[in-house]
């Protein structure tokens, strides 16, 4: 029974896992400029006040909502982010490298704002939002900016095909269980924790 199951998944995810390991470089940078947008974003708080009008939006939306319409607008938003990411990479990935300067942005500037507000203790609310999203998030992005690298191959529309079958593969099979994961987690903390 093991051994059937082991060989189910690695049919379903071997080639997602496959590709997400030929990727590791492009998940590497995006990884590291999240990281260093989120450290500019915390350091350098005072520039990026504009930030506040897009989460008081955020918040708008979603104060009177709990259990499943939180967890289904939470849930529909991060996909949306995730896809669109992940597709308009075909433009030389500029979108993907755009919006992960922006994403790492607001979480150093919501960082920031909670730690001078509640101290470090606070940060714990979260981490766990992120836990599962962040690394959605990174794997779109990644393959966002992969398949626009596509304009360097020799063969363009031939690498552009495998490229996008590839993305949409790891999409479908890993990028979207983890936000259905990400999202059951979030909304259900927030209803709590409201």
């Amino acid at each position: 029974m093991a051994k059937k199951r082991a060989g189910f998944l690695k049919r379903y995810f071997g080639e997602a896992f496959d590709y997400i390991i030929e990727s590791r470089d492009y998940i590497y940078f995006i990884f590291g400029l999240f990281i260093i947008s989120a450290i500019i974003g915390f350091v350098f708080h005072e520039e990026f006040s504009f930030f506040d009008l897009l989460i008081k939006e955020i918040i708008k939306k979603a104060e009177n909502l709990r259990g499943l319409e939180l967890i289904f607008f939470i849930f529909k938003n991060n996909l949306w982010s995730a896809f669109i990411t992940m597709i308009f990479g075909i433009a030389i990935g500029i979108f993907p490298l755009i919006s992960c300067m922006l994403n790492g942005s607001i979480l150093g500037y919501v960082m920031r704002i909670t730690f001078e507000n509640y101290g470090t203790a606070e940060f714990w609310r979260i981490l766990p939002h992120g836990i599962f999203e962040l690394p959605a998030i990174f794997i779109s992005m990644a393959l966002g900016l992969k398949t626009g690298m596509f304009v360097f191959s020799d063969n363009k529309m031939s690498e552009l095909k495998c490229r996008t079958y590839n993305s949409m593969i790891v999409f479908l099979k890993m990028v979207l269980p983890l936000l259905i994961i990400a999202a059951i987690i979030e909304g259900t903390l927030i209803t709590l924790l409201k």
